[in-house]
């Protein structure tokens, strides 16, 4: 697939992100987060991440039900050590965590940033 294809699928990504990622999207943009420059549905190597920060190498992936499956869940791995491969940090939150514990997400966020 070729960057261009990757970009426009970003994009596509973008105009129809899920409650969760708006939700999330609404506290990292616009530099809200320890003045960090954030960016959504942001392609690296043959992924798309969900956020991902430039300036810390940090992706931050949101898991909706889909990721719940065995086979997914995998992918998921692969895809993660590729990444890490390529020294990125990857700090993962299932959507009901960040429903039901939205303080803590933010936090855990926070600290993985003061710890990079």
């Amino acid at each position: 697939m070729s960057y261009i294809e990757k970009k426009n699928i970003a994009r596509n990504l973008r105009k129809r992100q899920t409650y969760c990622e708006k939700v999330l999207w609404s506290e990292l943009r616009n530099k809200k987060l320890l003045n960090l420059k954030f960016r959504r549905q942001y392609p690296i190597n043959k992924y798309i991440v969900d956020f991902f920060c430039y300036e810390k190498k940090l992706i931050i992936e949101l898991d909706g039900p889909l990721h719940e499956d065995n086979e997914k869940q995998k992918r998921d791995e692969i895809r993660q050590r590729e990444l890490e491969c390529l020294g990125y940090k990857i700090i993962r939150f299932r959507n009901e965590d960040l429903i039901s514990k939205f303080d803590y997400v933010l936090k855990e966020i926070e600290e993985k940033i003061r710890n990079i």
